[in-house]
């Protein structure tokens, strides 16, 4: 079973069908069962703007931010092979949050000529990936 909890401001558009397919599509693709909790969230560029200063030290707004409730692979720790998450004493794996910007994601469908709504999928991809520790380069 998993969860997607979804938080949107009323005034953006948005599909959750798509989101929650999204995430799941990466946790099958990678394998992760049982009971998964993720939290999205569509924000505008304001809050993003706060939140990218916040925790990154970068005074800008950016398109999706990821926030790990217990990162998997610390990295530090990066040459150690994994071992697997570790779920709540109540059985739910809480992998952790992503935070899109609506403005952002409108700005770059327009630049990639895409929906908002695929825009908006490839950020929840992207976001969740980041959940699950997989990184890319600097």
């Amino acid at each position: 079973m998993v969860n997607v909890i979804i938080a949107a401001d009323p005034r953006y558009d948005i599909n959750k069908a798509s989101i929650q397919t999204s995430v799941l599509g990466v946790l099958n693709k990678h394998r992760i069962r049982g009971k998964v909790e993720v939290e999205v969230n569509i924000v505008g560029d304001r809050k993003m703007h706060e939140l990218n200063k916040q925790y990154r030290d970068i005074d800008s707004t950016t398109d999706v931010l990821s926030f790990v409730f217990e990162d998997p692979q610390p990295a530090n720790l990066q040459h150690i092979p994994r071992v697997g998450f570790v779920a709540a004493p109540d059985g739910w794996l809480r992998l952790g949050s992503i935070v899109i910007s609506y403005p952002q994601a409108v700005e770059d469908a327009a630049l990639d000529g895409t929906s908002v709504e695929d825009e908006i999928s490839f950020l929840v991809d992207h976001g969740t990936t980041h959940l699950l520790g997989i990184h890319h380069p600097e």
